[in-house]
Formats: C-alpha cells, sequence, structure tokens
C-alpha cells in the first residue's frame, strides 16, 4: 500500500491511498488545481480513482469533493448525512451529481477495488462524521480526524491499525490563552469539537499495541497547535508509559499546506 497527504488542517484536508491498480481518495479539501498538480507531480492518475471517501462535510473536508467527482467521473462514498450535509455547503460551488452518490453504512465492509473498506463513526460538530479503515495487501491504515472524544471503535482502530492518522488538533495551553473567542474555545473543547495533544497522547498510550509501525498526526491548529509541541507531547507520554513499543515506532506531523513524501506501507 502507498500513502500519501497532499494538506491537512483547516486549509484543506486531502489523502491518497493506492493498492496495486487501485487508487482511494479521502476528502478533496484542497482547491481542484491544487489538487491537480499534486497528483501530476507524484505522478497520481486521478481519472483512474476508484472512489473518494469523505469524512464529514466541513469545507476544510470537501471544498473540492463534487469538483473533483464530476471532473473524473469518481463515485463518492460516505454516510447518508454527510452526503447531505454536503448538498447544503454554500462553500461547495459543484455538488456532487446524484449518480455518483454511494452510501456507506457504519461498521459495514464494503470492497472497493483491491482495498476493503470500513467506516465508523467519530464525534463531531457536523451532520455526521467517518473514520475509516482501510485494508489493502494485507496491510490496515485507519484514519481519524475530527474527533471531539475516544470512543470504543476509536480505540478499536488506534489497536488495531497497521498505520495510524489520527488528530492531535490543539495544545490546551495555547488555545487557553490564544486569540479565539471563548464560543469557539469552548465549541473546540466539547465532545463534538477536536481531541487535544494530551487526549490524543493518552489515547495511543493506553491503546496502541505492538502491530502500529506508523503514526501520523493530523490536523494540527495554526493558532494553537505546532508540530514540535504536538510531537514532544505524545513522544514524551509514549515513551514514559510505552518505552519498548515507542522505541520501535515513527511518528510525525502532517503538514497543513505541503505534500508529505509518498510513504511505502508493507
Amino acid at each position: 500500500m502507498k500513502f500519501i497527504s497532499f494538506g491537512s488542517g483547516s486549509s484543506g484536508n486531502c489523502y491518497i491511498l493506492q493498492q496495486g491498480d487501485s487508487t482511494i481518495v479521502v476528502d478533496v479539501g484542497i482547491g481542484i488545481r491544487t489538487f491537480k498538480r499534486y497528483c501530476n507531480v507524484y505522478g497520481i492518475p486521478a481519472v483512474k480513482a476508484n472512489a473518494i471517501l469523505v469524512t464529514h462535510d466541513h469545507t476544510d473536508h470537501v471544498k473540492a469533493v463534487g469538483a473533483v467527482s464530476r471532473e473524473y467521473n469518481i463515485p463518492v462514498f460516505t454516510s447518508e448525512e454527510v452526503h447531505r450535509g454536503m448538498d447544503y455547503n454554500r462553500f461547495m460551488s459543484k455538488k456532487v451529481p446524484p449518480a455518483l452518490k454511494r452510501i456507506l453504512s457504519n461498521n459495514s465492509p464494503i470492497t472497493i477495488g483491491e482495498f476493503t473498506i470500513t467506516s465508523i463513526p467519530v464525534p463531531h460538530d457536523s451532520s455526521g462524521n467517518n473514520g475509516y479503515i482501510i485494508e489493502g495487501g494485507g496491510t490496515t491504515l485507519c484514519i481519524i480526524t475530527d474527533a471531539g472524544r475516544r470512543t470504543p471503535e476509536i480505540e478499536y482502530c488506534v489497536e488495531n491499525a497497521d498505520y495510524l492518522v489520527i488528530e492531535a488538533n490543539y495544545d490546551m495551553a495555547m488555545l487557553a490563552t490564544g486569540p479565539y473567542p471563548a464560543y469557539l474555545k469552548q465549541r473546540i473543547r466539547s465532545g463534538n469539537g477536536h481531541l487535544c495533544n494530551d487526549e490524543t497522547a493518552a489515547l495511543l498510550a493506553e491503546k496502541l499495541t505492538e502491530r502500529t509501525k506508523h503514526v501520523w498526526l493530523c490536523h494540527l491548529s495554526e493558532e494553537n497547535n505546532n508540530p514540535q509541541i504536538a510531537l514532544r507531547t505524545i513522544n514524551e507520554q509514549l515513551e514514559e508509559r510505552l518505552p519498548l513499543l515507542h522505541a520501535n515506532l515513527k511518528i510525525e506531523a502532517l503538514r497543513r499546506r505541503i505534500p508529505s513524501q509518498m510513504y511505502e506501507l508493507d
């Protein structure tokens, strides 16, 4: 399996996975011109993509979902609630055509090309929100973003992922002293907001197993976090509580506006 991030954060989220001749896009919150440029740079034939998976209907995840779906005739898979939310999102200039809409039910695996996909519910203040367990070639990658709190389903993903993309959105002290108004701080801290560095660190320290080889921290806030703080918080907890596992685990923070490298996952 191959994995690349085209962007991660409130500026726009987009991930691509490849397995053999199959390609899956997860969210297209970046502009379509940027999406096309990155696909060209990294040699990804978007026209051959099997599916777009959508986590939720907030603009930083769906800005160009409709445009990319229409241009390349790619079916869009997500829950009925998220499809409905995209239809009402006024920042999506092009909507997903009805003929390309596909409905996913949580905890019901489906096969798309050479992938097996299972969606799980993730708490967030959107029309709906899905995490994804993506299996291909004997490898399992899980994506959990915009999660207000941990749940049994999220814990299952952490326990069973070979590779994990998980949110570490904010540092508690930076949010508390930062410029956001009180109502927005409360929204972010709520059980339907985002996971902070400490919450993600505790979740990983309690649920990670030796099965996991690589963790990518996603959706870091530009105003209330930075990669150094997020990585330090998580590395310190893992080194203290799971020293042997931590020694063999790679942890990185995905960049907001710059693609990652193309990772080969074995």
